[in-house]
């Protein structure tokens, strides 16, 4: 008997999340996986475990090491359903032999042998993806594209404002939050101060950004929206593999269009009106991912300049781009993928080193120029994939790896991110950037990008000094039991920080004293975070994969991921900016509180309806 999938007589909820592991397992036994409709238990911002002990446990993971979200699944089995005559089996075999043969892969680490002699080994299996793509609205999709460019802008703007990153991330944020802090203080120890950061004042400024989006509608009877979940300013990863995952799925559904459609078109009735499904002139389908062609070219034209103002080879060794990456890392693959685009493409090369190992190669001249003393090479570009979170740098204030953070900020290199950049991707800067009039503060005479972001925005709340009318509101009306439709999000990259529902309520419960019922006051240690709205985004059914096997098939929701590129020089000028591709992440949407059943989000692509 073949494993069989199976699609429910009808449902109208459905939808969407994030990212991880391959190497070809195939199955023996038979089994026949199903769908249930069920409410949707929607995630607002990331898409994260909402169980506190996941919380606290590893909060370096970067989301599977490099910005991907955990989540705890329990993935719906169900006999009830109509089966789809369709032969899994041979689909997964299809897409773990397509996955092994484009390198859709991890890297895994084994423990050493601890005589202290034997190095963990290593080896390499299949990335968790969604065995089919995921239905997608067409009309967000593009809004999401065309509103690349400005997000990029926007964090520019917002990085060159000392004025404006001190009074939002200063006081408060800063005292409760000393990661953030000490970024800032860098910050101004670079760029504010007088007498200091000569050479990185007048070096140019690369963004690679990702602004993470899902869809949201506030009433039955409403068409989905979509809604800014976060931005992400450094080590925004996947754009490597997510190409490989859009080709994967273009594969699968024209290989085995009559054996995937009837699937598929089920899932486009979830997220779109079945008229407008049928009346779009393209036609639904996966579309082309440009973020291997993008992203590189970025990096590109931020070298090319470096070359040509600062003379390039200088007689020896070709400049190079430094990858900045963690001890340990598993995303390699992901890295790697960039690193031979722009080798093949453009014929710069990389050099990859850690903080730690950096310390002790980094040579700084007075001009400015930075050398890695181990090969010569001058380093025209700081690509950094590592660096987001308090768990890179162990050392501590003073150790090695915030000294060689701020050479590598101090230098003329080009940074990606600059310090400013960093700063502007923060979870309260979001928050700020929300407040009604802020925008026009960084484009006062632009309201035609000004409404383009706006749109985007989903409700979010101070919970610093500054919180007033609105912000007060929230609170109360968390807790008064309205705790489902926020989330709590501290100024932290990765995943795994967040609060939901009851762990939300017990933390706000905790420090605000409500003062007999009549105002509101808040404890300082909420300043370091912002109340979000919670986002609830369609469900669909997917077919969920890890280490090449089927994991199991449920409802799921998904979060689309738009890559952009910047190129600035040091007086703001942008040289290039452009939309650069897309990830889409997908997990089951029944969030398991428990964590008995523990698993991360799988990387998928949107099929455009």
């Amino acid at each position: 008997m073949k494993k069989a999938l199976a699609v429910p007589h009808s449902s109208k909820t459905l939808a969407k999340r994030s990212v991880f592991p391959l190497l070809a397992i195939l199955f023996s036994h038979t089994t026949t996986f199903a769908f249930s409709s069920s409410s949707t238990n929607a995630i607002g911002g990331r898409t994260t475990s909402n169980n506190p002990t996941n919380r606290n446990k590893n909060k370096n993971t970067k989301a599977l090491n490099d910005r991907a979200n955990p989540c705890h699944t329990n993935p719906r089995r169900n006999t009830n359903s109509m089966s789809l005559s369709m032969d899994t089996d041979d689909l997964a075999v299809q897409a773990n032999s397509y996955a092994s043969a484009n390198g859709i892969q991890v890297e895994r680490r084994t423990e050493g042998s601890g005589d202290g002699e034997e190095k963990p080994k290593t080896y390499f299996e299949g990335a968790p993806m969604s065995l089919l793509p995921n239905a997608y609205p067409r009309q967000a999709f593009e809004q999401a594209k065309s509103v690349a460019p400005a997000f990029n802008e926007l964090v520019d703007r917002v990085s060159r404002d000392a004025e404006f990153l001190e009074a939002t991330l200063g006081g408060g944020v800063s005292s409760m939050d000393p990661y953030t802090g000490k970024l800032l203080a860098l910050y101004k120890d670079v760029y504010v101060e007088e007498g200091k950061g000569a050479a990185a004042r007048t070096a140019d400024r690369l963004g690679v950004h990702r602004s993470d989006y899902m869809l949201h509608r506030d009433g039955d009877g409403a068409s989905y929206q979509l809604k800014q979940v976060e931005l992400n300013t450094i080590a925004s990863s996947f754009a490597g593999l997510s190409c490989k995952i859009a080709s994967l799925h273009r594969y699968l559904t024209s290989r085995y269009e009559t054996e995937t459609s009837a699937f598929l078109q089920e899932n486009v009735k979830q997220v779109v009106d079945e008229d407008a499904a049928e009346g779009s002139p393209e036609g639904p389908g996966v579309p082309s991912n440009p973020a291997l062609e993008e992203l590189p070219l970025g990096m590109k034209v931020a070298y090319d300049r470096y070359v040509e103002r600062f003379g390039g080879d200088s007689g020896k060794k070709k400049p190079v781009v430094l990858f900045v990456v963690q001890d340990g890392e598993t995303n390699t693959v992901d890295q790697r993928l960039l690193e031979f685009a722009l080798w093949e493409t453009h014929g710069i090369p990389v050099v990859r080193r850690s903080l730690t190992k950096l310390d002790a190669e980094l040579s700084a001249s007075e001009n400015g120029a930075l050398v890695l003393e181990s090969t010569g090479s001058e380093v025209a570009v700081v690509y950094f994939r590592a660096g987001y979170a308090p768990t890179d740098y162990p050392d501590g204030d003073d150790g090695i790896e915030w000294r060689a953070r701020l050479t590598l900020e101090n230098s003329r290199a080009t940074k990606c991110p600059c310090l400013g950049y960093h700063l502007a991707g923060t979870k309260k800067v979001q928050q700020e950037l929300a407040r009604p009039g802020v925008l026009e503060r960084f484009f006062p005479e632009d309201a035609g990008k000004v409404a383009a972001m706006r749109a985007c925005f989903a409700g979010l709340y101070s919970l610093g000094d500054d919180a007033v009318g609105e912000d007060l509101k929230a609170v109360e009306e968390v807790l008064d039991g309205g705790h489902a439709g926020y989330v709590l999000k501290p100024q932290r990259e990765g995943g795994g920080y967040n609060f939901y529902g009851e762990d939300l309520a017990k933390k706000l419960a905790a420090s605000v004293d409500r003062d007999g019922g009549t105002t509101l006051k808040l404890g300082e240690d909420l300043a370091e975070y912002i109340l979000m709205q919670r986002l609830f985004p369609p469900q669909q059914r997917a077919i969920l994969m890890r280490g090449g096997r089927v994991e199991g098939t449920g409802d799921s929701i998904s979060e689309l991921g738009a890559f952009g590129t910047l190129v600035c020089d040091a007086n703001g000028k942008v040289v290039h900016n452009a939309y650069a591709g897309f990830l889409l992440r997908t997990k089951f949407s029944n969030v398991d509180e428990g964590g008995v059943a523990s698993g991360f989000a799988t990387l998928s692509s949107p099929y455009l309806c």
